[in-house]
């Protein structure tokens, strides 16, 4: 669902532009002035709630860090379960693992074994869509479990990296920057 123009502009002037952050060339958005002001963490829960709740969703799979943030408030207003998705060594049982390709090398993340049920109807949430690849790969971990990847949930899109090509479903993004 697209915001307001209102809701919109009222979102994007709280996001804080970070230059040459985690290194130079690089514009971090920073979205801790979005956490600090409950109106507006209220405002991008309710939004992200609208674009799925018709859905019938089953889980939520959030990408650590800041996918936990609306991705486990998020399940919960979808009364869906919650899984989160880590870097490796970040999870006390069994863990399927997958691994992505980076700007420059290889990543890889980790889900615990038997955290899906066959069918499973799987929301991907994180703060930030930008290549795409950790989006991808949390999708074919779901996947790998028998899940059925839905969709996709960003609270942050930047278009111009083109990561919504390289997923595979509905994708919804609040702040789209071009």
């Amino acid at each position: 669902m697209p915001l307001t123009l209102d809701r919109d502009a009222y979102l994007r002037g709280l996001v804080r532009d970070v230059p040459d952050f985690p290194k130079p060339g690089i514009v971090f958005k920073d979205i801790t002035p979005l956490l600090g002001n409950p109106r507006a963490l209220h405002t991008i829960l309710d939004a992200m709630h609208v674009a799925w709740v018709d859905r019938r969703i089953d889980t939520v799979v959030a990408i650590e860090s800041r996918g936990f943030i609306f991705g486990a408030a998020l399940a919960a207003r979808l009364n869906a379960a919650f899984v989160p998705v880590r870097k490796p060594g970040k999870l006390p049982w069994k863990t399927d693992r997958v691994s992505y390709a980076l700007e420059y090398g290889e990543g890889h993340l980790e889900m615990h074994v038997g955290s899906l049920a066959t069918g499973a109807r799987v929301l991907v949430v994180d703060d930030l869509l930008a290549t795409g690849g950790t989006a991808a790969a949390a999708a074919a971990l779901a996947s790998s479990q028998g899940g059925e990847v839905i969709g996709y949930a960003f609270v942050i899109e930047l278009a111009f990296l083109a990561g919504r090509q390289k997923l595979a479903g509905e994708v919804s993004s609040l702040l789209v920057y071009r």
